[in-house]
């Protein structure tokens, strides 16, 4: 008699939230239910748009049989034009660059590169599941450090130093954070910075949004404030150019090259094993960082309109509190609930809105909360906080 396919038991701890919740909503909106998606950070499902010298760029490629294969680590003309944009940011002393489908998979990387199975990192906790997921996946031991609701949802920094020991080999940064949307100050980045250089850690600074930045604060990359610490900065096309399904990520490396250059030899090695990141799709990187940027002109107003919406709201809602975003596009609501993945449950089942509860992205014990996408149109956030206020209400008498 057959026996079962035993799967690996590192996929035991693999979990992805924001996808996750999107099985019970599968479920719900076959009874005809209308859904209001507040949960995939995907701008093209909404009512955002790809800028269209960007899509020629790439259609270009495409006719010109730019279809095979590229060099491992990006062609040419897309690596030069990230170096120049991140020089415009103030990073230099730069190692080397490479592209990857989805900034994602630059992370996976660069995790697999570094940290044996029981080595750590500390991933901030609110922070991406991809992490964890990674993590978990690699067999490393979980070290979140803890992000501080009180002080704008800034890294925590007596946590992350009580947070080291003999075996981690890495800070992880989100800025602008996902899920909260924060965009860190030139202190705290200074103070991180202190801690990698005494403890010899690298930096993982994940700046995806950093372009998606509201009311004209300044981001600052953290690579852009010391020139020999080591730090690998993420970025992609993803949110900042409205092509997340083009999965077009990189990773730039800079710092003290005599303490980074065996482990950027390890990560090129597994560049190379993986042949290369979707080829045509690279010539649109040119086009998007050194040609015109007008789309997130109007793509930041509009999110700051509804960014302002989510935080009128949720505001007339006694038990929700909302610390305000200054980039990317989530809103990480605190509430008043004894189980915040309960609480999302029943909100999908009965009001047809989906949020992801704030437990799949880590928070202090103790804490509730849940995300928000602000990205979907006016009206339709309007619908979906009006159907959380009244489903909050029946909510808490209930429970």
């Amino acid at each position: 008699m057959s026996s079962i396919i035993k799967p690996a038991e590192r996929t035991n701890g693999v979990t992805y939230a924001i996808r996750d919740i999107v099985v019970l909503a599968s479920e719900v909106a076959k009874s005809g239910k209308e859904m209001l998606y507040l949960n995939i950070g995907d701008p093209n499902i909404y009512d955002h748009r790809t800028p269209q010298h960007i899509i020629e760029a790439t259609y270009k490629a495409m006719l010109d049989n730019k279809n095979g294969y590229s060099p491992s680590s990006g062609i040419p003309e897309a690596l030069d034009s990230i170096r120049r944009d991140a020089e415009r940011k103030g990073i230099n002393n730069i190692n080397d660059i490479f592209i990857t489908t989805g900034a994602s998979e630059a992370i996976e990387l660069c995790l697999t590169a570094l940290a044996d199975a029981g080595e750590n990192v500390l991933l901030p906790t609110p922070g991406y599941p991809l992490y964890t997921a990674i993590q978990s996946k690699l067999e490393l031991i979980g070290n979140p450090y803890y992000m501080d609701e009180d002080n704008n949802w800034e890294p925590d920094i007596d946590d992350i130093k009580k947070k080291i020991n003999a075996k981690t080999r890495a800070i992880i940064l989100i800025n602008p954070n996902n899920p909260t949307g924060t965009v860190y100050s030139d202190d705290t980045l200074r103070k991180i910075i202190d801690i990698a250089l005494e403890y010899n850690l690298i930096i993982f600074a994940d700046e995806i949004y950093d372009k998606l930045i509201f009311e004209g604060k300044k981001h600052t990359a953290i690579a852009s404030l010391n020139d020999e610490v080591p730090v690998i900065t993420f970025s992609g096309m993803s949110k900042n150019y409205v092509v997340p399904g083009w999965r077009i990520g990189w990773g730039i490396a800079s710092g003290d090259v005599s303490r980074m250059r065996t482990f950027l030899d390890a990560l090129n090695k597994l560049l190379r094993a993986r042949l290369c990141a979707n080829h045509p799709m690279q010539y649109a990187i040119p086009a998007a960082l050194d040609g015109s940027q007008t789309h997130l002109q109007s793509l930041i107003k509009t999110l700051e309109r509804r960014r302002d919406i989510t935080m009128e709201k949720l505001a007339t809602i006694p038990g929700i509190s909302l610390v305000k975003p200054e980039g990317s596009f989530y809103a990480f609501a605190s509430i008043d609930v004894d189980d915040d993945m309960k609480f999302s449950a029943e909100l999908i089942k009965e009001t047809g809105v989906v949020v992801v509860p704030g437990s799949g992205f880590g928070q202090k014990p103790g804490s509730q909360h849940f995300r928000i996408v602000i990205l979907p149109p006016d009206d339709v956030l309007d619908k979906a906080f009006l159907r959380i206020a009244e489903f909050y209400e029946k909510y808490k008498r209930n429970n």
